[in-house]
């Protein structure tokens, strides 16, 4: 279909970064958004052009009113990795766009998913939701896409990085210095989403994506390097370490189902799952994500230096 034709979408998980990015995209190109949250309406964060209703993804009633008069839908899950919440969450996602009818469905799993299951609920959870999804969906007449992603270069945009990175030129984080990935930005994976929503041809497909390049630690330091105009240099956050400090910001239970993905690449057990696809998901797309010495050079890293963004680890 024509990306000039007006969308009206309905974006599980604009209220967080990834379906925040893939929402307010759609707004600038003149697409209607319309998104649900759980907090009261005096609790939620703005969303210029966004209409925001309160719900629950685990009531039926609430995702139907959601998708209803939707054309699209564009899926993140929230940080949840009960198994049984996630799957009624994904099948009243699914119900709600059969009953619906919109033309298309894209699943932004937030993580690459391995080839074998594994014990890692981040990976499972998501694998899962994905099943529900093509199981759901089939033969309704809603196109279904995935996209699954590898890290973001946006969670380096943060007060456990900024701080070190201006006053140090240290780059830490929970990855081993070897481990090869094909970093993307939250801005990348919305122009993928957009794509994934409006591209013909691609129905049933998922895709690996990414962005232009495949960095070790040391390497995507380099590109920090150049994007700052300053030395920097990698360091591998151990990731129980990485765990306890997301803990404090999410919860127990959200913090072990993000860092599992951590521990489970600093097992070495699958290291390329997190790296590039030789570029078949950007053509397919016809997408060109930025290199992330691009992406370093447009953040305002110097609110980091300031005083009232210090932050004690």
């Amino acid at each position: 279909m024509s990306d000039h034709i007006p969308m009206r979408v309905a974006v599980v998980g604009a209220t967080g970064f990834q379906g925040g990015a893939t929402a307010r995209l759609l707004v600038e190109r003149g697409h209607q958004v319309r998104t649900l949250s759980r907090r009261p309406e005096g609790e939620r964060p703005q969303l210029p052009g966004i209409s925001c209703g309160g719900g629950d993804l685990g009531r039926f009633e609430d995702v139907r009113q959601l998708f209803e008069g939707a054309t699209h839908a564009a899926v993140v899950l929230p940080l949840v990795y009960q198994a049984e919440k996630v799957l009624r969450y994904a099948q009243n996602i699914a119900r709600a766009a059969r009953e619906s009818g919109v033309r298309r469905l894209v699943f932004n799993t937030n993580v690459r998913i391995p080839d074998r299951t594994t014990n890692v609920v981040g990976f499972e959870t998501r694998r899962l939701s994905e099943t529900v999804f093509r199981e759901g969906l089939s033969g309704s007449g809603v196109e279904l896409v995935v996209v699954r992603p590898p890290v973001y270069l946006d969670n380096l945009f943060s007060p456990w990085n900024g701080p070190a990175l201006m006053t140090e030129g240290v780059l830490a984080y929970p990855l081993p210095e070897d481990a090869q990935v094909a970093w993307l930005s939250h801005r990348d994976l919305a122009e993928a989403v957009f794509a994934a929503l409006t591209v013909d041809g691609i129905a049933g497909r998922a895709f690996d994506i990414g962005g232009p390049a495949v960095l070790t630690g040391p390497e995507l330091a380099e590109e920090f390097g150049r994007g700052l105009g300053r030395d920097v240099r990698y360091v591998p956050l151990e990731p129980a370490v990485f765990e306890q400090g997301l803990s404090h910001l999410l919860g127990a239970e959200a913090a072990a189902g993000v860092s599992g993905v951590y521990h489970y690449m600093a097992a070495g057990a699958d290291p390329s799952l997190l790296t590039g696809d030789e570029g078949l998901s950007s053509t397919a797309l016809s997408v060109k994500p930025a290199r992330a010495e691009e992406w370093v050079a447009r953040q305002p890293w110097q609110m980091w230096t300031e005083s009232e963004h210090s932050y004690d680890a």
